[in-house]
């Protein structure tokens, strides 16, 4: 701790509680040496009281205390620690409960308990317990619980996961992390933060409604099940159940059963939304982003939304770079960030932290360069606490994604094709050409460039073999089935539902593949300019972006993110993008009937398509919506800076429909989708 704080000198008064005299002893003796003033007390936590200690510092104030509401409710004790450590002690005291019990009676209602320890616990212990923190490297195989079980019971020190659970029972999760020391063999421990978690309903009434109010702007997210104990306890005048978020509705179930809030209520930025990560949805993503950058145009957002100040948008997280510009554009009021991979929100979480806290020479070097040496510890030491406790989870276990001698790009499902392409590049003995490519001073250099490079990247005998394969596509590109089809049927002209052309949709699938690629990349070679406005083709050919410290001076202003709100989730419990939905399915419906009640009245949904007339717009006009193009990108056309969309679509709501009728006395989004 000394090596963070100036111990001594930082905390009013510090006490250190032993029932063991000889350790008393040897704790005396270190704390003389260091010149420190530490009260050292030989006495059973269970029954040490500071109010018993406090003549022996004089006038010195080294406790909270509390207000007689606080100790009427809490705690019998006048005086309360704002800090309590635990080290490799709660393993080792056999009466744990009523230490953990004690623990909570001293500390003070703002204060902080940090405990490590070791522990072994699979993780199936841990399921349905949403108030843990997360889960992510919780589990302990069998044959390492009963070998380090039966190796600390030689020196009666108690691995059960009851006392873990206990404290975690007791105290609110603020941060959890589950690691190994595999130093002397891989031994597993936790470190927990915690902080009071009041169960009494009326006491966390008013912190419940806050998060919900920021929350429930997004389509009402219902479970499906847990209604009839959540109804009862519903305060009156309340919302109808629809109207809350999941959020709300899971920490009602948890104050119904005793039990802490989910940890996001404890966070100090409360942006991220509770989601369950144990539930297969999320689970299928096998902890790993697909997307590391955002492959649409966010100027072009901004150019067709005319987006304002006192406007609500719903977005998908995806890497989280579009929703940073239109903080750094426009600034609008509420921004609601949705996506059913975690790992995505985990990655927004991470840029999100860095602007609030770290100067812009190691954001440049972590986004801008993809590689910081010092990530671990900026991580640990400033990072942290602007995190969730899952997000933390995620990129302690990920620090060499930074760290590492290979670029942060290199990773997640999109790295794949950077991987790919830098990899012909030196095959092809034309890394130096692409190089000069992305250092291009006007138009013409870059064109002249482009036709050396040419026909390496839209290689014929390269596309058949990998980048028109279904593996290629969606693992390195992210294009599903679904998505493929429109842009074959788009090109061969075939009827979208209809079986029979089953066969000769699989034999023109190469050709339109082709097509497709050759005319998203001519266009951007020739009318963008990579080096200086292009970031999205600069990235993926180099590994890096280029410096504009104007994004950083306004997103490390104090409430840049105030108006953030991260859910981990679908809109209507189905995929959240239009072409990934397949047209003999009502999930396109089911999804645009939820947009409906989303939005109030002339709201917009911007979405981009690969196909040209996709099949689905039709939905949306049945469904209280106008259609309108707002971008065909016909052959030899660049629409924007990306180019990857064959069509541009901008939905307004015009009507209600009939099962969907808004509320008027709630918040809508009227932003893009």
């Amino acid at each position: 701790m000394h090596s963070y704080l100036d111990v001594p000198n930082f905390f009013s008064g510090i006490f250190l509680v032993d029932l063991s005299p000889s350790l008393c002893e040897v704790a005396r003796k270190r704390f003389q040496r260091l010149g420190w003033n530490v009260q050292v007390v030989c006495e059973d936590a269970r029954s040490f009281r500071l109010e018993d200690h406090l003549e022996k510092l004089g006038d010195a104030k080294p406790a909270t205390r509390a207000s007689t509401e606080y100790a009427s409710a809490i705690s019998d004790l006048i005086y309360h620690a704002d800090l309590i450590t635990m080290s490799y002690s709660l393993s080792m005291i056999a009466d744990y409960y009523n230490v953990v019990d004690a623990m909570v009676r001293l500390l003070a209602p703002s204060g902080i308990i940090g405990t490590v320890d070791f522990y072994v616990q699979s993780v199936v212990e841990t399921v349905g317990r949403n108030y843990i923190g997360g889960s992510f490297n919780r589990h302990v195989n069998w044959l390492s619980r009963v070998f380090w079980r039966a190796w600390f019971d030689c020196d009666r020190v108690s691995l059960e996961g009851a006392r873990r659970d206990y404290l975690e029972y007791r105290f609110g999760t603020k941060k959890i992390l589950d690691q190994r020391n595999y130093l002397l063999g891989g031994i597993p421990y936790y470190i927990f933060l915690g902080c009071h978690c009041e169960r009494v309903f009326a006491r966390t009434q008013q912190l419940l409604e806050t998060v919900d109010a920021s929350c429930t702007e997004s389509p009402p997210l219902s479970p499906a099940t847990g209604r009839e104990v959540i109804l009862p306890l519903l305060p009156e005048p309340a919302l109808p159940i629809e109207a809350r978020s999941k959020a709300y509705q899971s920490a009602i179930v948890n104050l119904s059963a005793n039990l802490p809030l989910p940890s996001t209520f404890y966070q100090n930025n409360q942006a991220r939304i509770h989601y369950d990560e144990h539930s297969r949805k999320h689970t299928q993503f096998n902890q790993d982003y697909l997307y590391a950058f955002t492959w649409e145009d966010p100027r072009v957002d901004q150019r067709l939304l005319q987006i304002k100040d006192d406007d609500t948008i719903l977005c998908l997280t995806s890497a989280g770079d579009n929703l940073l510009d239109y903080l750094i554009t426009a600034n609008p009021r509420r921004i609601h960030a949705v996506d059913l991979n975690p790992n995505q929100n985990h990655l927004l979480e991470l840029k999100v932290a860095a602007f609030q806290a770290l100067p812009y020479a190691d954001v440049w070097k972590m986004f801008g360069e993809g590689h910081h040496p010092g990530f671990g510890g900026l991580l640990v030491d400033t990072l942290s606490t602007h995190m969730s406790s899952q997000a933390f989870q995620f990129w302690v276990k990920n620090t060499d994604r930074f760290t590492a001698s290979t670029s942060f790009y290199d990773y997640g499902g999109s790295g794949h094709a950077i991987k790919l392409i830098r990899w012909l590049a030196r095959l092809s003995g034309l890394s130096g050409a692409i190089e000069d490519l992305c250092k291009s001073k006007t138009r013409n250099e870059q064109r002249e460039i482009w036709s050396r490079i040419r026909p390496m990247i839209l290689s014929r005998a390269l596309h058949w073999a990998l980048v028109g394969t279904e593996w290629f596509l969606w693992k390195a590109a992210g294009v599903p089935a679904t998505q493929r089809q429109m842009i074959v049927r788009d090109s061969s002209d075939l009827p979208f539902q209809d079986p029979s052309q089953k066969e000769a949709l699989t034999d023109a699938t190469g050709e339109a593949m082709w097509d497709y690629i050759v005319n998203t990349l001519d266009p951007i070679a020739r009318d963008t300019l990579l080096s200086e406005e292009n970031y999205h083709y600069l990235l993926t050919l180099t590994g890096r972006y280029t410096r504009r410290p104007k994004a950083h001076i306004k997103l490390s202003q104090p409430k840049a993110f105030s108006g953030l709100r991260i859910h981990t989730d679908e809109l209507n419990e189905i995929m959240d993008s239009m072409d990934w939905f397949s047209p003999t399915s009502a999930d396109a419906k089911t999804q645009v009937m939820a947009l409906n009640r989303a939005l109030k009245g002339n709201g917009r949904i911007l979405l981009r398509s690969a196909g040209l007339k996709p099949w689905y717009v039709q939905v949306f006009e049945e469904v209280g919506f106008s259609a309108s193009r707002v971008a065909a990108r016909l052959p030899g056309m660049c629409v924007d800076r990306v180019n990857m969309y064959a069509s541009t679509w901008i939905m307004t709501k015009v009507g209600e429909v009939a099962g969907v009728a808004t509320n008027d006395s709630s918040l809508r989004p009227n932003g893009p989708s």
